[in-house]
């Protein structure tokens, strides 16, 4: 019985390593890498070992035969992939399976980075704990000497594994498992709550270090620009996402659940985190590792309706079909779909089965009365409402209403809390260049624009795009710019000693 792979899955590429019969697709070396929301094991060619399974550091693999109910789709996804791959081949397109069972075929051997034999070890810098840093510390202290130094603001190492990743999804921060091993590591010294650019300069930290990457992320959420957006009640879904995981700045009663309907802007897989946590059954969340107050909170509120809005229809939604088919299990939770315009229909009717849309099949439509409030007493329902942009938030001081417009005009969608999720965006970086049009440090190939030995991975590198996964391959890059910089010559070399910033270190540390 071959194995599957299922929602969690990280893209990070471990499985494809230890396959021994390559029929996880696609692999790092293909172009479709990346650019596909999960990998697939090709049922037809996995021999059933286990080794994927062993080697997932996110527990996303599993045998076809122990699937539960709500994971049993995912065999077909998995199968399906392999199908439009083989008629893509029929069609003229490279096939996947030119190769047999019991062999891997391996391609010509590449050396992407040669050290030379006295390459001496390194004093790194990493400006950020989260999946871009750690994977980067990875790299450096398991392919070169380099000593570590890992830094970061708050008081707990982690970052968008431990404060952005839904407490529902134990399996997804489970990987903070695997990059914490590098926490104690011999050649690392971890640095929390020290600021750069607060605590210590770019400059102060640069001039101890042989090279410094910043690995800080999309720290601030984009804006929707309309009217009332300020008011009492509309808030962030990125501030929601740290209350529910405790982020140390965000206050405990940020959050109040005192209102029947939230309207969320944004149909994403965090607007799907947030709506999802808003309407699970508190019993099901307290043994995951969401914040005491927001479970409490959680307990008193009075939610019972989640609106999703999307400016596009059922076919653009912005989230991953593996999510979404999730959402559908949700217990003693409905889904609906808003029928105020015929497209909508007809999209869903028209998808395929492997298609985003074709999820939504079989979902109740009805046509919303918005004026009715949810009641209070009801199933929890969840409310997709596609082709609605929002234009105002109703309110004198608090939020009253979500104005949007559709095609037939506008309305008012009564609430007393609006989050908008459409998208994180990375912040300026005291002493380094920044590009306002895209949130991110001008670079090349990882290499920050005009600063000598200073690097930049993740979000910051390249924009909020990509999951967890996707962070090996950059960092990957990142580092080999700087190796191969520091083979050059082309390193500033530090004037302050390897025993110097820990003191300073000591000093600065708030």
């Amino acid at each position: 019985m071959a194995f599957a792979i299922t929602q969690t899955c990280c893209n990070d590429a471990t499985c494809v390593s230890v396959c021994p019969v390559n029929c996880i697709r696609p692999t790092p070396e293909e172009q479709a890498f990346g650019s596909t929301e999960m990998l697939h094991i090709d049922p037809a060619t996995c021999i059933d070992c286990g080794a994927c399974s062993d080697a997932c550091p996110v527990d996303a693999i599993f045998p076809v035969s122990s699937l539960t109910a709500g994971q049993r789709e995912y065999a077909d996804i998995n199968a399906a992939y392999f199908e439009r791959a083989e008629e893509e081949s029929q069609a003229g397109a490279q096939g996947t399976r030119d190769f047999g069972p019991n062999f891997h075929a391996w391609g010509e051997p590449t050396f992407d980075r040669v050290l030379p034999s006295d390459f001496g070890p390194l004093r790194v810098a990493i400006v950020g704990t989260g999946p871009a840093g750690m994977y980067a510390a990875e790299d450096l202290l398991l392919h070169t000497r380099a000593q570590v130094t890992l830094i970061d603001r708050l008081p707990f190492a982690g970052g968008l594994i431990r404060y952005g990743v839904a407490p529902d999804h134990p399996a997804t921060k489970k990987i903070g498992d695997s990059f914490a091993r590098f926490h104690t590591h011999p050649r690392v010294r971890l640095r929390l709550g020290l600021e750069v650019g607060a605590d210590i300069t770019a400059e102060e930290l640069a001039a101890h270090h042989d090279a410094v990457i910043y690995a800080v992320g999309a720290a601030t959420d984009r804006r929707l620009g309309v009217p009332g957006e300020k008011s009492t009640g509309s808030l962030s879904a990125t501030t929601f996402v740290a209350w529910y995981n405790a982020h140390p700045e965000v206050a405990p009663d940020a959050v109040d659940l005192s209102t029947g309907r939230v309207v969320v802007v944004g149909n994403g897989n965090v607007a799907l985190d947030v709506a999802r946590i808003l309407v699970s059954a508190p019993t099901t969340l307290a043994d995951t590792g969401i914040a005491r107050h927001a479970l409490a909170e959680l307990r008193r509120s009075k939610v019972r309706e989640v609106v999703l809005l999307g400016r596009r229809g059922p076919e653009d939604s912005a989230c991953t079909r593996s999510e979404l088919l999730a959402l559908r299990h949700l217990p003693e939770v409905d889904l609906i779909v808003d029928d105020h315009d015929p497209r909508i229909g007809a999209v869903i009717d028209a998808a395929g089965s492997k298609d985003k849309a074709g999820v939504l099949r079989g979902v109740a439509r009805e046509a919303v009365d918005w004026s009715v409030p949810p009641d209070p007493a009801g199933r929890r329902r969840i409310v997709f409402r596609f082709l609605s942009r929002p234009v105002e938030v109703c309110g004198d001081e608090h939020v009253r209403a979500v104005r949007v417009s559709h095609g037939a005009g506008e309305l008012d969608i009564p609430t007393g809390m609006m989050l908008r999720a459409i998208g994180y965006r990375g912040t300026p970086q005291a002493g380094l260049p920044f590009d306002e049009a895209t949130g991110t440090v001008p670079h090349e190939q990882g290499r920050v624009t005009g600063r000598a030995g200073t690097y930049v991975v993740g979000w910051i590198k390249r924009g909020p795009s990509g999951g967890i996964g996707a962070n090996r391959a950059c960092a990957e890059e990142t580092v080999g710019t700087l190796l191969a910089d520091a083979v050059a010559g082309a390193l500033p070399t530090p004037t302050g000693s390897a025993r110097a910033f820990p003191r300073l270190a000591r000093r600065r540390r708030r």
